[in-house]
């Protein structure tokens, strides 16, 4: 049995070069800082009731847990310019789909695109949504089966790069 690795997500250089720095931060000063936290806690005393402990302990296990995610995912990444403003429904552009008579709005790719301050929805190229309007002209109508195996169709409204 052959294992494949986990397809690369499109990244714009500037969310590579915010997620590298991330990274280097949470792995230098921040496993610092979190050592003496927990050496500091663990110098209080009983550790089973050491609410500090434990605390520092739990942030420790979530750091190394992002340190873990960072690295699989600037590993795998494809890196580029953002894409043309050209109404090709792709990676890194802001895609306004019509479904149900409704308009929404989202970030097709990597929610790590977005540099944390949006409040933008992201769907994944590799989502069923995704991948049934990712190479799409603004006007196309595509359909796609939901989760619940129903099928659905949506109408691309607009397609423009992401800007930070």
């Amino acid at each position: 049995m052959s294992q494949t690795a986990p397809a690369g997500s499109y990244l714009t250089q500037d969310a590579y070069d915010r997620l590298q720095q991330e990274l280097t931060e949470l792995s230098g000063p921040g496993r610092v800082e979190i050592a003496k936290r927990i050496e500091a806690a663990r110098e209080e005393g009983d550790l089973k009731e050491n609410g500090g402990y434990h605390a520092a302990k739990e942030e420790q296990g979530k750091m190394e847990a992002r340190i873990r995610q960072l690295k699989q995912i600037l590993e795998n990444a494809t890196v580029g310019e953002a894409p043309a403003d050209d109404g090709i429904a792709e990676p890194g552009m802001v895609v306004t789909v019509e479904m149900f008579g409704d308009e929404e709005t989202f970030l097709l790719g990597s929610r790590e695109i977005a540099d944390g301050s949006d409040d933008i929805d992201v769907y994944s190229e590799q989502s069923p949504l995704g991948a049934a309007i990712n190479g799409k002209r603004v006007g196309e109508t595509v359909s796609y089966e939901a989760p619940n195996g129903k099928t659905i169709e949506a109408k691309i409204v607009s397609a423009k790069p992401y800007e930070v």
